[in-house]
């Protein structure tokens, strides 16, 4: 795949592997996330929104068990936020208002189902942004540590310049604003990261335990 922003653009030369010819393609999926030439990400949020739809059926069939809310919440954490979630911090400042749109309907649709409020994107891309940049300027080795630059009166980091909205919309940009919005005092960096009490599998168990006994104490009525 050929990345290239130019006014004036070069046909790219041929490349050969082995003797092989190495095919250029427009969009890749890299660890789970599409990718496209022009750095654009409406195909990707239509992969993450058809999933998430998809698994939005099982959370509809789980109401109509009668399963607890909490439970239920539960579920939507492990399932299908983490869906939507995927990557969120390098594709959601990026994304445009319409794709962002396509995703909210997706967790209002789940709201609606279970019965409660439920994090909005935007909250979750900025907390996990922050957890990010947590991780990363706590990482000496991490090539990206020297960008998150205090100012000499410790309250703000340095605003990372930016010549292009491309730019402007990455990671590190987005990360530094969210920051220096949250206000004074400035994340402690050395604090470790909260380990989620409620991982997918123990979501899954508990719902499955759910389900057993439900079904088997219709078997015992209609007995």
């Amino acid at each position: 795949m050929v990345v290239d922003f130019r006014r004036n653009r070069a046909p790219p030369s041929p490349i050969t592997l082995c003797d092989s010819p190495v095919t250029i393609v427009d969009s890749f999926r890299f660890r789970g996330s599409i990718i496209t030439q022009d750095l654009k990400w409406e195909l990707n949020i239509s992969s993450i929104t058809k999933k998430a739809q998809q698994r939005l059926f099982f959370l509809r069939q789980l109401k109509k068990l009668n399963l607890p809310k909490t439970m239920m919440v539960h579920f939507y954490t492990a399932i299908m936020e983490s869906i939507l979630c995927s990557s969120i911090t390098v594709w959601y400042a990026a994304a445009t208002a319409k794709d962002k749109g396509r995703l909210q309907r997706v967790l209002r649709s789940a709201e609606r189902v279970i019965g409660c409020n439920l994090p909005s994107l935007q909250d979750l891309f900025a907390s996990r942004s922050l957890k990010r940049a947590k991780k990363i300027a706590a990482d000496p080795s991490h090539p990206g540590q020297k960008l998150f630059v205090p100012l000499p009166s410790g309250r703000r980091l340095r605003s990372i310049r930016t010549t292009t909205s491309r730019h402007t919309n990455s990671f590190f940009p987005s990360a530094v604003g969210l920051i220096n919005r949250a206000g004074p005092p400035l994340p402690d960096y050395n604090t470790p990261p909260v380990t989620p009490p409620h991982t997918a599998h123990a979501t899954l168990t508990a719902i499955h335990h759910f389900v057993t006994c439900h079904f088997v104490s219709c078997l015992l009525l209609v007995r």
